[in-house]
Protein backbone atom coordinates (compact mmCIF):
# COMPACT_ATOMS: atom_id res chain seq x y z
CA UNK A 1 0.00 0.00 0.00
CA UNK A 2 2.79 2.48 0.91
CA UNK A 3 4.67 1.55 -2.25
CA UNK A 4 1.57 2.23 -4.36
CA UNK A 5 1.06 5.62 -2.66
CA UNK A 6 4.73 6.49 -3.25
CA UNK A 7 4.44 5.57 -6.93
CA UNK A 8 1.21 7.56 -7.20
CA UNK A 9 2.86 10.61 -5.59
CA UNK A 10 5.85 10.31 -7.96
CA UNK A 11 3.53 10.23 -10.98
CA UNK A 12 1.60 13.27 -9.69
CA UNK A 13 4.84 15.15 -9.12
CA UNK A 14 6.06 14.33 -12.63
CA UNK A 15 2.77 15.52 -14.12
CA UNK A 16 2.97 18.75 -12.12
CA UNK A 17 6.53 19.45 -13.27
CA UNK A 18 5.59 18.69 -16.89
CA UNK A 19 2.55 20.98 -16.63
CA UNK A 20 4.67 23.83 -15.24
CA UNK A 21 7.23 23.33 -18.05
CA UNK A 22 4.42 23.57 -20.64
CA UNK A 23 3.08 26.72 -18.96
CA UNK A 24 6.57 28.27 -19.10
CA UNK A 25 6.77 27.50 -22.84
CA UNK A 26 3.45 29.25 -23.47
CA UNK A 27 4.13 32.16 -21.10
CA UNK A 28 4.70 35.49 -22.77
CA UNK A 29 6.80 38.00 -20.83
CA UNK A 30 5.90 40.86 -23.18
CA UNK A 31 2.46 42.06 -24.24
CA UNK A 32 1.39 44.43 -27.00
CA UNK A 33 -0.59 47.34 -25.62
CA UNK A 34 -3.60 48.67 -27.55
CA UNK A 35 -3.04 47.95 -31.23
CA UNK A 36 -3.17 51.17 -33.23
CA UNK A 37 -5.47 51.78 -36.16
CA UNK A 38 -4.24 54.50 -38.47
CA UNK A 39 -5.72 56.17 -41.52
CA UNK A 40 -3.76 57.59 -44.41
CA UNK A 41 -4.82 59.33 -47.59
CA UNK A 42 -3.00 58.49 -50.78
CA UNK A 43 0.64 57.47 -50.65
CA UNK A 44 1.69 59.58 -47.66
CA UNK A 45 4.07 58.28 -45.02
CA UNK A 46 2.63 58.08 -41.51
CA UNK A 47 4.17 57.01 -38.19
CA UNK A 48 2.72 54.01 -36.38
CA UNK A 49 3.74 53.58 -32.76
CA UNK A 50 3.48 50.05 -31.41
CA UNK A 51 3.69 49.91 -27.61
CA UNK A 52 4.80 46.94 -25.56
CA UNK A 53 4.95 46.15 -21.83
CA UNK A 54 7.43 43.79 -20.21
CA UNK A 55 6.47 41.85 -17.09
CA UNK A 56 7.77 43.35 -13.84
CA UNK A 57 11.06 41.83 -12.64
CA UNK A 58 11.91 40.96 -16.27
CA UNK A 59 13.99 42.57 -19.00
CA UNK A 60 14.61 41.81 -22.66
CA UNK A 61 17.67 42.54 -24.76
CA UNK A 62 17.45 45.74 -26.77
CA UNK A 63 17.53 45.78 -30.55
CA UNK A 64 21.30 46.39 -30.28
CA UNK A 65 22.66 44.16 -27.50
CA UNK A 66 26.30 44.69 -26.58
CA UNK A 67 27.47 41.23 -27.65
CA UNK A 68 26.65 39.05 -30.65
CA UNK A 69 25.69 36.02 -28.57
CA UNK A 70 22.67 37.85 -27.08
CA UNK A 71 19.35 37.67 -28.92
CA UNK A 72 18.26 41.11 -30.12
CA UNK A 73 14.63 42.21 -29.92
CA UNK A 74 13.31 42.37 -33.47
CA UNK A 75 9.98 43.14 -35.10
CA UNK A 76 9.22 40.97 -38.16
CA UNK A 77 6.12 41.92 -40.17
CA UNK A 78 4.11 40.14 -42.86
CA UNK A 79 2.90 43.10 -44.89
CA UNK A 80 -0.08 43.24 -47.24
CA UNK A 81 0.91 43.96 -50.85
CA UNK A 82 -0.37 47.55 -50.75
CA UNK A 83 1.49 48.58 -47.56
CA UNK A 84 5.21 49.09 -46.97
CA UNK A 85 7.33 49.97 -43.95
CA UNK A 86 10.04 52.44 -44.89
CA UNK A 87 11.75 52.49 -41.53
CA UNK A 88 11.57 50.74 -38.14
CA UNK A 89 12.76 52.82 -35.19
CA UNK A 90 13.68 50.96 -32.01
CA UNK A 91 14.22 52.86 -28.77
CA UNK A 92 17.64 53.06 -27.20
CA UNK A 93 18.08 50.44 -24.52
CA UNK A 94 19.32 51.13 -21.02
CA UNK A 95 22.59 49.74 -19.69
CA UNK A 96 22.17 47.57 -16.58
CA UNK A 97 24.44 45.20 -14.73
CA UNK A 98 22.98 42.15 -13.05
CA UNK A 99 23.99 39.93 -10.13
CA UNK A 100 24.96 37.05 -12.42
CA UNK A 101 27.76 39.19 -13.95
CA UNK A 102 28.16 42.60 -12.29
CA UNK A 103 31.23 43.44 -14.40
CA UNK A 104 29.29 43.43 -17.69
CA UNK A 105 26.48 45.85 -18.51
CA UNK A 106 23.70 44.64 -20.77
CA UNK A 107 21.65 46.91 -23.03
CA UNK A 108 18.02 46.07 -22.26
CA UNK A 109 14.40 47.20 -22.30
CA UNK A 110 12.30 47.18 -19.13
CA UNK A 111 8.78 48.34 -18.34
CA UNK A 112 7.08 49.79 -21.42
CA UNK A 113 8.73 50.63 -24.72
CA UNK A 114 7.64 51.75 -28.21
CA UNK A 115 8.68 50.67 -31.68
CA UNK A 116 7.82 53.26 -34.32
CA UNK A 117 7.24 52.37 -37.96
CA UNK A 118 7.16 54.70 -40.95
CA UNK A 119 4.31 53.21 -42.99
CA UNK A 120 3.24 54.14 -46.51
CA UNK A 121 0.61 52.72 -48.83
CA UNK A 122 1.76 51.95 -52.36
CA UNK A 123 0.91 54.44 -55.11
CA UNK A 124 -2.46 53.41 -56.44
CA UNK A 125 -3.25 51.29 -53.37
CA UNK A 126 -6.88 50.31 -53.12
CA UNK A 127 -8.93 52.14 -50.53
CA UNK A 128 -9.79 49.94 -47.58
CA UNK A 129 -8.52 48.56 -44.30
CA UNK A 130 -5.44 46.36 -44.24
CA UNK A 131 -4.40 44.21 -41.29
CA UNK A 132 -0.67 43.99 -40.67
CA UNK A 133 0.50 40.90 -38.79
CA UNK A 134 3.89 39.92 -37.48
CA UNK A 135 5.95 38.84 -34.50
CA UNK A 136 8.04 40.59 -31.90
CA UNK A 137 11.00 38.28 -31.39
CA UNK A 138 12.65 38.61 -27.99
CA UNK A 139 14.40 36.82 -25.16
CA UNK A 140 13.26 37.58 -21.63
CA UNK A 141 15.48 37.34 -18.56
CA UNK A 142 15.25 38.11 -14.88
CA UNK A 143 18.17 38.79 -12.56
CA UNK A 144 18.95 35.05 -12.28
CA UNK A 145 18.23 33.39 -15.62
CA UNK A 146 17.27 33.84 -19.26
CA UNK A 147 14.36 31.98 -20.79
CA UNK A 148 14.01 30.49 -24.29
CA UNK A 149 13.40 33.02 -27.08
CA UNK A 150 9.76 33.88 -27.78
CA UNK A 151 7.65 35.29 -30.60
CA UNK A 152 4.80 37.58 -29.59
CA UNK A 153 2.09 37.92 -32.26
CA UNK A 154 1.68 41.60 -33.22
CA UNK A 155 -0.99 43.30 -35.31
CA UNK A 156 -2.33 46.68 -36.31
CA UNK A 157 -4.59 48.12 -39.01
CA UNK A 158 -4.01 50.68 -41.72
CA UNK A 159 -6.97 52.26 -43.48
CA UNK A 160 -6.14 53.72 -46.86
CA UNK A 161 -8.52 56.54 -47.73
CA UNK A 162 -9.40 57.64 -51.20
CA UNK A 163 -7.47 60.79 -52.02
CA UNK A 164 -9.65 63.85 -52.38
CA UNK A 165 -10.04 64.89 -56.00
CA UNK A 166 -8.27 68.06 -57.00
CA UNK A 167 -10.58 71.04 -57.58
CA UNK A 168 -11.37 71.64 -61.23
CA UNK A 169 -10.10 74.82 -62.80
CA UNK A 170 -12.56 77.11 -64.42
Amino acid sequence: MIRTLTQFAAVLLALLVASQAQDAKRKQYVTQLAAPHISVAGAKTVPVELRFAIDPEMHINSNHPKTENLIATKLVLDLPTDISVLKTIYPAGKDFSFAFDPSEKLNVYTGEFPITLQVRPAHGASAGTFKVHGDLQYQACNDRACFPPKKLPVEFEVTVLRPKPLPRRR
